[in-house]
Protein backbone atom coordinates (compact mmCIF):
# COMPACT_ATOMS: atom_id res chain seq x y z
CA UNK A 1 0.00 0.00 0.00
CA UNK A 2 0.92 3.14 -0.93
CA UNK A 3 0.23 6.91 0.97
CA UNK A 4 0.22 10.12 -0.16
CA UNK A 5 1.39 13.16 1.62
CA UNK A 6 -1.23 13.23 4.11
CA UNK A 7 -0.75 9.20 5.09
CA UNK A 8 -3.95 8.69 2.77
CA UNK A 9 -4.16 5.19 1.20
CA UNK A 10 -3.21 5.58 -2.56
CA UNK A 11 -4.14 2.88 -5.32
CA UNK A 12 -1.60 2.27 -7.61
CA UNK A 13 -2.02 1.47 -11.31
CA UNK A 14 -0.77 -1.88 -12.73
CA UNK A 15 1.99 -0.11 -14.31
CA UNK A 16 2.94 1.57 -11.15
CA UNK A 17 3.30 -1.68 -9.12
CA UNK A 18 5.21 -3.62 -12.03
CA UNK A 19 7.70 -0.59 -11.90
CA UNK A 20 8.12 -0.81 -8.37
CA UNK A 21 8.19 -4.46 -8.01
CA UNK A 22 11.46 -4.36 -11.08
CA UNK A 23 13.37 -1.81 -8.84
CA UNK A 24 13.10 -3.41 -6.02
CA UNK A 25 14.89 -6.79 -7.90
CA UNK A 26 17.35 -4.29 -9.21
CA UNK A 27 18.84 -2.98 -5.56
CA UNK A 28 18.50 -6.52 -4.25
CA UNK A 29 20.10 -7.85 -7.08
CA UNK A 30 23.02 -5.16 -6.90
CA UNK A 31 23.47 -6.00 -3.07
CA UNK A 32 23.48 -9.12 -3.75
CA UNK A 33 26.71 -8.72 -6.29
CA UNK A 34 28.38 -6.05 -4.07
CA UNK A 35 27.98 -8.84 -1.51
CA UNK A 36 29.46 -11.61 -3.48
CA UNK A 37 32.51 -9.00 -4.11
CA UNK A 38 32.88 -8.91 -0.78
CA UNK A 39 33.17 -12.48 0.16
CA UNK A 40 35.63 -12.86 -2.65
CA UNK A 41 37.98 -10.72 -1.41
CA UNK A 42 37.84 -11.83 1.85
CA UNK A 43 38.07 -15.29 0.89
CA UNK A 44 41.26 -15.24 -1.44
CA UNK A 45 42.88 -12.49 1.85
CA UNK A 46 42.14 -15.80 4.15
CA UNK A 47 43.56 -18.11 1.28
CA UNK A 48 46.77 -16.13 1.00
CA UNK A 49 47.00 -15.60 4.86
CA UNK A 50 46.80 -19.45 4.67
CA UNK A 51 49.34 -20.15 2.25
CA UNK A 52 52.04 -17.85 4.18
CA UNK A 53 51.27 -19.08 7.35
CA UNK A 54 51.93 -22.98 5.89
CA UNK A 55 55.16 -21.70 3.94
CA UNK A 56 55.97 -20.20 7.69
CA UNK A 57 55.68 -23.79 9.31
CA UNK A 58 57.66 -25.58 6.45
CA UNK A 59 60.52 -22.71 6.76
CA UNK A 60 60.96 -23.35 10.25
CA UNK A 61 60.53 -27.41 10.13
CA UNK A 62 63.44 -26.95 7.45
CA UNK A 63 65.16 -25.10 9.31
CA UNK A 64 65.21 -27.43 12.57
CA UNK A 65 66.15 -29.99 10.02
CA UNK A 66 69.06 -27.88 9.04
CA UNK A 67 68.24 -27.74 5.28
CA UNK A 68 68.80 -23.77 5.67
CA UNK A 69 69.08 -23.74 1.30
CA UNK A 70 65.41 -24.78 0.86
CA UNK A 71 64.26 -23.02 4.15
CA UNK A 72 65.65 -19.72 1.93
CA UNK A 73 64.23 -20.49 -1.38
CA UNK A 74 60.79 -20.67 0.79
CA UNK A 75 61.27 -17.47 2.40
CA UNK A 76 61.91 -16.03 -0.84
CA UNK A 77 58.51 -17.36 -2.07
CA UNK A 78 56.92 -15.87 0.89
CA UNK A 79 58.17 -12.27 0.54
CA UNK A 80 58.15 -12.01 -2.89
CA UNK A 81 62.44 -11.39 -2.71
CA UNK A 82 64.38 -12.56 -6.08
CA UNK A 83 67.84 -14.06 -4.86
CA UNK A 84 70.86 -10.98 -5.34
CA UNK A 85 67.86 -8.71 -6.08
CA UNK A 86 67.65 -5.43 -4.70
CA UNK A 87 64.10 -5.18 -2.83
CA UNK A 88 62.68 -1.75 -1.70
CA UNK A 89 62.43 -2.49 2.41
CA UNK A 90 63.05 -6.13 2.78
CA UNK A 91 61.87 -7.66 6.21
CA UNK A 92 65.17 -7.31 7.07
CA UNK A 93 65.26 -3.90 6.40
CA UNK A 94 61.65 -3.31 8.46
CA UNK A 95 63.38 -5.71 11.76
CA UNK A 96 66.59 -3.79 11.95
CA UNK A 97 64.99 -0.55 11.72
CA UNK A 98 61.94 -1.33 14.34
CA UNK A 99 64.80 -2.97 16.89
CA UNK A 100 63.18 -6.19 16.44
CA UNK A 101 66.20 -8.50 17.54
CA UNK A 102 64.56 -11.86 17.26
CA UNK A 103 62.54 -11.57 13.98
CA UNK A 104 66.15 -10.60 12.76
CA UNK A 105 67.88 -13.17 13.92
CA UNK A 106 65.16 -15.65 12.11
CA UNK A 107 65.41 -13.76 8.95
CA UNK A 108 69.39 -14.71 8.81
CA UNK A 109 68.57 -18.08 10.28
CA UNK A 110 66.44 -18.25 6.96
CA UNK A 111 69.14 -17.21 4.36
CA UNK A 112 68.61 -13.97 4.53
CA UNK A 113 71.95 -12.28 3.00
CA UNK A 114 73.15 -9.12 5.38
CA UNK A 115 74.14 -7.15 2.65
CA UNK A 116 70.97 -6.48 1.18
CA UNK A 117 70.12 -3.15 -0.47
CA UNK A 118 67.36 -1.02 -1.63
CA UNK A 119 67.27 0.79 -4.91
CA UNK A 120 69.09 3.73 -3.24
CA UNK A 121 72.22 1.31 -1.86
CA UNK A 122 70.28 1.38 2.05
CA UNK A 123 71.33 -1.87 3.55
CA UNK A 124 69.99 -3.61 7.45
CA UNK A 125 72.59 -2.31 8.75
CA UNK A 126 72.11 1.41 7.79
CA UNK A 127 68.75 0.67 8.90
CA UNK A 128 69.91 0.04 12.22
CA UNK A 129 72.39 2.81 13.23
CA UNK A 130 69.32 5.03 12.35
CA UNK A 131 67.26 3.34 14.47
CA UNK A 132 70.35 3.44 17.43
CA UNK A 133 69.51 -0.13 17.50
CA UNK A 134 73.00 -1.35 18.83
CA UNK A 135 72.15 -4.91 19.73
CA UNK A 136 70.62 -5.49 16.25
CA UNK A 137 73.71 -3.38 14.29
CA UNK A 138 75.99 -6.23 16.19
CA UNK A 139 73.89 -8.95 15.13
CA UNK A 140 74.57 -7.67 11.27
CA UNK A 141 78.24 -7.03 11.60
CA UNK A 142 78.72 -10.43 13.21
CA UNK A 143 77.29 -11.99 10.88
CA UNK A 144 78.82 -10.44 7.58
CA UNK A 145 77.48 -6.82 7.07
CA UNK A 146 79.91 -4.31 5.34
CA UNK A 147 80.62 -1.59 8.18
CA UNK A 148 81.65 0.71 5.23
CA UNK A 149 78.81 0.50 2.99
CA UNK A 150 77.68 3.71 1.36
CA UNK A 151 74.08 4.64 0.09
CA UNK A 152 73.66 6.36 -3.50
CA UNK A 153 73.83 9.84 -1.24
CA UNK A 154 76.98 8.94 0.41
CA UNK A 155 75.62 8.16 3.51
CA UNK A 156 77.44 5.27 5.51
CA UNK A 157 76.03 3.83 8.89
CA UNK A 158 78.61 5.63 11.14
CA UNK A 159 76.88 8.82 9.40
CA UNK A 160 73.40 7.33 10.50
CA UNK A 161 74.94 6.62 13.70
CA UNK A 162 75.60 10.01 14.43
CA UNK A 163 72.50 10.95 13.23
CA UNK A 164 70.82 9.07 15.48
CA UNK A 165 73.13 10.34 18.80
CA UNK A 166 73.58 6.86 19.65
CA UNK A 167 77.42 7.00 20.74
CA UNK A 168 77.25 2.72 21.91
CA UNK A 169 76.19 2.10 18.33
CA UNK A 170 79.21 4.81 16.99
CA UNK A 171 81.84 2.99 19.32
CA UNK A 172 81.10 -0.53 18.02
CA UNK A 173 80.93 0.33 14.20
CA UNK A 174 84.30 2.13 14.97
CA UNK A 175 85.41 -1.47 16.66
CA UNK A 176 84.46 -3.37 13.62
CA UNK A 177 86.55 -1.08 11.65
CA UNK A 178 84.33 1.96 10.06
CA UNK A 179 86.35 5.07 8.95
CA UNK A 180 86.02 7.86 11.29
CA UNK A 181 86.90 10.56 8.68
CA UNK A 182 85.75 9.65 5.05
CA UNK A 183 86.43 11.57 1.56
CA UNK A 184 84.93 14.44 0.90
CA UNK A 185 82.41 12.85 -1.81
CA UNK A 186 81.28 11.17 1.10
CA UNK A 187 78.79 12.78 4.12
CA UNK A 188 80.74 13.48 7.36
CA UNK A 189 79.82 11.83 9.91
CA UNK A 190 81.29 14.47 12.88
CA UNK A 191 79.92 17.08 10.53
CA UNK A 192 76.28 15.58 10.85
CA UNK A 193 76.85 14.94 15.09
CA UNK A 194 77.88 18.41 15.77
CA UNK A 195 74.74 19.78 13.25
CA UNK A 196 72.37 17.53 15.61
CA UNK A 197 74.47 18.83 18.94
CA UNK A 198 75.73 15.42 19.64
CA UNK A 199 78.76 16.29 21.65
CA UNK A 200 79.39 12.60 22.97
CA UNK A 201 79.29 11.23 19.23
CA UNK A 202 81.72 14.40 18.16
CA UNK A 203 84.10 13.52 21.19
CA UNK A 204 84.23 9.67 20.03
CA UNK A 205 85.31 10.65 16.62
CA UNK A 206 87.80 13.19 17.69
CA UNK A 207 89.66 10.87 20.46
CA UNK A 208 89.61 8.32 16.78
CA UNK A 209 92.06 11.41 15.19
CA UNK A 210 89.60 13.11 13.22
CA UNK A 211 90.89 16.39 12.40
CA UNK A 212 89.43 19.39 14.85
CA UNK A 213 89.48 21.78 11.67
CA UNK A 214 88.01 19.25 9.10
CA UNK A 215 86.12 21.34 6.47
CA UNK A 216 82.96 19.50 4.25
CA UNK A 217 82.89 21.76 1.24
CA UNK A 218 78.98 22.22 2.09
CA UNK A 219 78.99 22.85 5.30
CA UNK A 220 82.33 24.39 5.96
CA UNK A 221 84.32 23.90 8.80
CA UNK A 222 83.06 21.75 12.44
CA UNK A 223 82.93 24.97 14.64
CA UNK A 224 81.09 26.93 11.46
CA UNK A 225 78.50 23.90 11.79
CA UNK A 226 78.38 24.39 15.75
CA UNK A 227 77.82 28.44 15.38
CA UNK A 228 75.55 27.40 12.48
CA UNK A 229 73.15 25.54 14.44
CA UNK A 230 73.95 27.42 17.53
CA UNK A 231 75.23 24.10 19.56
CA UNK A 232 76.96 25.68 22.28
CA UNK A 233 78.19 22.57 24.60
CA UNK A 234 79.94 21.71 21.01
CA UNK A 235 81.59 25.11 20.08
CA UNK A 236 82.92 24.77 23.66
CA UNK A 237 84.51 21.47 23.01
CA UNK A 238 85.93 22.36 20.29
CA UNK A 239 87.27 25.56 21.02
CA UNK A 240 89.01 23.52 24.10
CA UNK A 241 90.48 21.38 21.46
CA UNK A 242 92.31 24.24 19.82
CA UNK A 243 89.86 24.65 16.85
CA UNK A 244 90.37 27.30 14.63
CA UNK A 245 88.42 30.21 15.72
CA UNK A 246 88.42 31.74 12.41
CA UNK A 247 87.97 28.94 10.29
CA UNK A 248 84.36 28.68 9.04
CA UNK A 249 83.04 28.47 5.60
CA UNK A 250 85.54 29.78 2.66
CA UNK A 251 85.49 33.79 3.74
CA UNK A 252 82.62 33.55 5.64
CA UNK A 253 83.82 33.53 9.62
CA UNK A 254 82.05 31.26 12.89
CA UNK A 255 81.75 34.63 13.87
CA UNK A 256 79.74 35.94 11.36
CA UNK A 257 77.57 32.73 11.34
CA UNK A 258 76.92 33.52 15.38
CA UNK A 259 75.99 37.27 14.73
CA UNK A 260 73.65 35.88 11.83
CA UNK A 261 71.58 33.66 14.43
CA UNK A 262 72.00 36.05 17.35
CA UNK A 263 73.35 34.05 19.46
CA UNK A 264 75.28 35.97 22.37
CA UNK A 265 76.84 33.34 24.04
CA UNK A 266 78.58 31.73 21.40
CA UNK A 267 79.28 35.32 20.32
CA UNK A 268 80.98 36.19 23.79
CA UNK A 269 82.70 32.77 23.57
CA UNK A 270 84.18 33.37 20.02
CA UNK A 271 85.59 36.57 20.77
CA UNK A 272 87.46 35.13 24.10
CA UNK A 273 89.32 32.86 22.73
CA UNK A 274 90.26 35.53 19.75
CA UNK A 275 87.81 36.16 16.84
CA UNK A 276 89.08 38.66 14.76
CA UNK A 277 85.74 41.48 14.54
CA UNK A 278 86.68 42.73 11.84
CA UNK A 279 87.11 40.58 9.72
CA UNK A 280 84.46 40.48 6.64
CA UNK A 281 83.39 38.03 4.38
CA UNK A 282 82.27 37.73 0.67
CA UNK A 283 79.61 40.34 0.73
CA UNK A 284 82.58 42.53 2.39
CA UNK A 285 80.88 42.37 5.60
CA UNK A 286 82.20 41.92 9.30
CA UNK A 287 80.27 40.42 12.23
CA UNK A 288 78.45 43.85 13.53
CA UNK A 289 77.35 44.32 10.12
CA UNK A 290 75.69 41.70 10.19
CA UNK A 291 73.87 41.48 13.88
CA UNK A 292 70.58 43.01 14.21
CA UNK A 293 70.02 46.94 15.13
CA UNK A 294 69.86 47.44 18.97
CA UNK A 295 70.29 43.68 19.88
CA UNK A 296 72.58 41.92 22.65
CA UNK A 297 74.76 40.49 19.80
CA UNK A 298 75.41 44.36 18.68
CA UNK A 299 75.91 45.77 22.29
CA UNK A 300 78.35 42.94 22.73
CA UNK A 301 80.26 43.56 19.82
CA UNK A 302 80.82 47.23 20.33
CA UNK A 303 81.36 46.10 23.56
CA UNK A 304 84.41 43.90 22.95
CA UNK A 305 85.26 46.14 20.04
CA UNK A 306 85.21 48.94 22.37
CA UNK A 307 88.02 47.11 24.64
CA UNK A 308 90.33 46.49 21.75
CA UNK A 309 90.43 49.93 20.83
CA UNK A 310 91.28 51.27 24.45
CA UNK A 311 93.70 48.68 24.66
CA UNK A 312 95.64 49.31 21.72
CA UNK A 313 95.30 52.96 22.17
CA UNK A 314 96.83 52.96 25.82
CA UNK A 315 99.62 50.85 24.62
CA UNK A 316 100.07 53.49 22.07
CA UNK A 317 100.15 56.13 24.35
CA UNK A 318 102.26 54.32 27.07
CA UNK A 319 104.55 54.16 23.47
CA UNK A 320 104.34 57.89 23.28
CA UNK A 321 105.15 58.90 26.81
CA UNK A 322 108.33 56.68 26.89
CA UNK A 323 109.23 58.55 23.83
CA UNK A 324 108.77 61.89 25.20
CA UNK A 325 110.18 60.80 28.61
CA UNK A 326 113.24 60.10 26.47
CA UNK A 327 113.01 63.31 24.40
CA UNK A 328 113.06 65.51 27.40
CA UNK A 329 116.02 63.57 28.96
CA UNK A 330 118.17 63.68 25.88
CA UNK A 331 117.06 67.11 25.21
CA UNK A 332 118.65 68.31 28.60
CA UNK A 333 121.99 66.59 27.64
CA UNK A 334 122.03 68.07 24.30
CA UNK A 335 121.65 71.47 25.86
CA UNK A 336 124.43 70.49 28.75
CA UNK A 337 126.69 69.12 25.88
CA UNK A 338 126.47 71.80 23.58
CA UNK A 339 127.67 74.24 26.25
CA UNK A 340 130.84 71.98 26.99
CA UNK A 341 133.66 73.23 24.30
CA UNK A 342 135.55 70.18 24.39
CA UNK A 343 133.05 67.83 22.65
CA UNK A 344 133.15 68.25 18.49
CA UNK A 345 131.42 69.34 16.01
CA UNK A 346 131.16 65.71 14.77
CA UNK A 347 129.60 64.53 17.83
CA UNK A 348 127.38 67.43 17.57
CA UNK A 349 126.14 66.60 14.87
CA UNK A 350 125.57 62.71 15.43
CA UNK A 351 123.49 63.85 18.45
CA UNK A 352 121.53 66.02 16.49
CA UNK A 353 120.78 62.90 14.29
CA UNK A 354 119.81 61.05 16.91
CA UNK A 355 117.30 63.78 18.37
CA UNK A 356 115.88 64.00 15.06
CA UNK A 357 115.21 60.41 14.72
CA UNK A 358 113.64 60.23 18.34
CA UNK A 359 111.13 62.88 17.51
CA UNK A 360 109.93 61.36 14.57
CA UNK A 361 109.40 58.17 16.02
CA UNK A 362 107.25 60.41 18.72
CA UNK A 363 105.34 62.14 15.91
CA UNK A 364 104.35 58.25 14.56
CA UNK A 365 103.37 56.83 18.22
CA UNK A 366 101.06 60.44 18.71
CA UNK A 367 99.49 59.66 16.00
CA UNK A 368 98.64 55.98 16.19
CA UNK A 369 97.11 56.80 19.61
CA UNK A 370 95.17 59.64 18.04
Amino acid sequence: MTYDTNNSPVQLSRPEKLFKGQTKMEGSSILHAFTNIYFAIFALFCFKLLIKISLALLTHFYIVKGNRKEAARIAEEIYGIVPGSWADRSPLHDAAFQGRLLSLKTLIAQGFNVNLVTTDRVSALHEACLGGHVACAKLLLENGAQVNAATIDGITPLFNACCSGSVACVNMLLEFGAKPQLGSHLASPIHEAVKRGHRECMEVLLAHKVDVDQEDLQHGTLLYVACTYQRTDCVKKLLELGANVNAGKRLDSPLHAAARKSTVEIVVLLADYGANLKGRNADFKCALDLAVPNSKIEQALLLREGKGFLSSSSSSLSLSLSLSFFIFIFILIEQYLFLLPKFSTDFKIVARAYYAEISNLCFVATSAAQ
